[in-house]
């Protein structure tokens, strides 16, 4: 009997939680609309499918500012321009921070590294950091000569099939040129020679930690213990243990070989700068460095550098196959701007001369944002968004996917037009809220230089050398999947051929 009360007294804790929470929002002064909550889970029911395209549809029907509640958490979902601007500009300060959730303690290392730490003197500290020592834009030119290297490795793989006429899985090869890219930069090693390196799992990794990252049961129901019970019984807590010691082990390997000097070193990299800072630093200074946080920083890298460039020069690539009139203009300009001037190699100069080419990135960059929901961030005191009271400690999901088809601002938001930019002061760099790909405020993306300069000379390699066929067209599909980030959900499969002036000269 005693077994049976406890049992039912732990089931009615969370349902009295839920009435008190539903009592106090029923009587907030103007909360946002939203849909229909049941008691306890709140909207969880709600959630399906892909959840940029859920909370579209769902955002649709109640307002561009709206209101779930998943379980106990209060989640504000943004859906368009004028209310971004709110968040991202007038509020930047109030709600910049992160929500401390069960995985972000986990992969953040508590709070030691850039994209996940909340906002803070070290959060501060850290960020200044890195970009010192990494996403500086003189520092993402010094890398130029990396660039070059591994997209004329690439080319040289391409034209051997090209010659064959074997087709390729065209993600696969822009996954390995962004990793390789990545690896060199940041970490002074080769992806595809590293012994620590399984070039299969480490993709594997990538989308298996982004799933990780999810808001887990404890985060839903954070009482009573209930939520971390639930976690542990259906293997949430294990798997995110268990990937997280993988990533761990993994970055232990590349700061080891640092120590040891058996890095196959370019030059001097991130990894080398900070561990030579951690060395160096002073008793008394008021931020220490430390090796959890050189690792917070390489994870935020490598998990956040690699596929979303590979991802954009996908879409990019799906785009141009599929409209045949945006490949021929772009092809044309590049034949114009660059073939009347033969070269070995493709230097990244040649980039400033091609503005079609920036347009095509541009509208890839909108129809197809990397992570169509920027990372979640919280409110730490109350403020307003489009006249409605947003608390503290309210979750803020920003759909960069929503705004970027918004009707009201892009005329037919769902075609793949890059003269839409011609002339437009519409750009990805923060200062437009229309155009949201990398976020903006305190929080944004500070890998915008070396996404870009990844993602043209990749394209711009693909284009200059090759014409691109389908295998099937009836195989050519827009399917998505994933999770923070979102990419063709099928392996894009084409055939490389040569062009005419390349064949001749073979």
């Amino acid at each position: 009997m005693e077994i049976l009360l406890s049992f039912l007294l732990f089931l009615l804790v969370p349902l009295l939680f839920s009435l008190i929470y539903i009592n106090k929002i029923k009587y907030s002064k103007n909360i946002p609309p939203g849909p229909t909550k049941l008691p306890v889970i709140g909207n969880l029911h709600q959630l399906h499918g892909l959840l940029h395209r859920c909370l579209h549809d769902l955002s649709k029907k109640h307002g561009p500012v709206m209101l779930l509640r998943l379980g106990f958490l209060p989640v504000v979902v943004i859906s368009s321009t004028e209310a971004a601007e709110q968040v991202l500009k007038t509020h930047d300060l109030e709600c910049c921070t992160r929500p401390n959730t069960a995985a972000s303690r986990v992969f953040s290392r508590n709070g030691k590294d850039i994209a996940l730490g909340v906002y803070g003197e070290e959060w501060r500290e850290l960020r200044k950091l890195a970009v010192r020592e990494f996403f500086s834009v003189k520092k993402v030119q010094s890398f130029r000569y990396v660039r070059e290297e591994e997209n004329d490795l690439m080319v040289k793989q391409l034209r051997e099939s090209a010659l064959k006429q074997s087709p390729v899985d065209l993600s696969k090869t822009l996954f390995c040129l962004a990793a390789s890219i990545i690896f060199r930069t940041a970490f002074g090693q080769s992806f595809s020679e590293n012994k620590h390196i399984d070039k299969e799992r480490i993709e594997e990794l990538m989308f298996e930690s982004q799933r990780n990252f999810s808001l887990k049961f404890s985060d839903f129901f954070p009482v009573a213990g209930l939520g971390w019970f639930m976690d542990f019984v259906s293997g949430q807590y294990k798997r995110l243990h268990n990937i997280f010691l993988e990533i761990d082990t993994f970055l232990n390997h590349i700061i080891d070989d640092h120590q040891s000097k058996n890095a196959t070193q370019d030059r001097p990299n991130l990894v080398d700068s900070i561990l030579y800072m951690i060395n160096k630093q002073e008793d008394d200074q008021s931020f220490k460095l430390t090796i959890d946080h050189l690792k917070g920083i390489s994870q935020n890298i490598y998990l956040a550098g690699v596929d979303t460039s590979a991802i954009t020069m996908i879409w990019a690539m799906v785009e141009l196959i599929k409209n045949p009139r945006v490949m021929k203009n772009v092809q044309d300009e590049i034949q114009t701007c660059i073939r009347s001037k033969p070269k070995e190699r493709i230097a990244e100069e040649d980039l400033d001369k091609l503005q079609y080419l920036k347009l095509v990135v541009k509208e890839t960059l909108r129809l197809h944002p990397a992570a169509p929901l920027l990372l979640p961030r919280e409110t730490m005191s109350h403020i307003k968004i489009q006249g409605y009271d947003i608390p503290a400690k309210t979750l803020l999901l920003v759909n960069s996917w929503s705004i970027g088809r918004d009707p009201k601002h892009w005329e037919n938001p769902e075609e793949f037009i890059p003269e839409r930019f011609m002339d437009s002061p519409v750009d990805y760099k923060g200062q437009s809220f229309k155009l949201l790909p990398f976020g903006s405020g305190r929080r944004m993306c500070p890998g915008i230089a070396s996404g870009i300069a990844t993602v043209e000379m990749g394209l711009l390699n693909l284009l200059y050398y090759f014409d691109w066929k389908l295998l099937k067209e009836k195989d050519f599909d827009m399917e998505e999947a994933g999770d923070i980030t979102i990419v063709k959900k099928v392996p894009l499969q084409l055939l490389p051929v040569l062009r005419q002036w390349d064949v001749e000269e073979q």
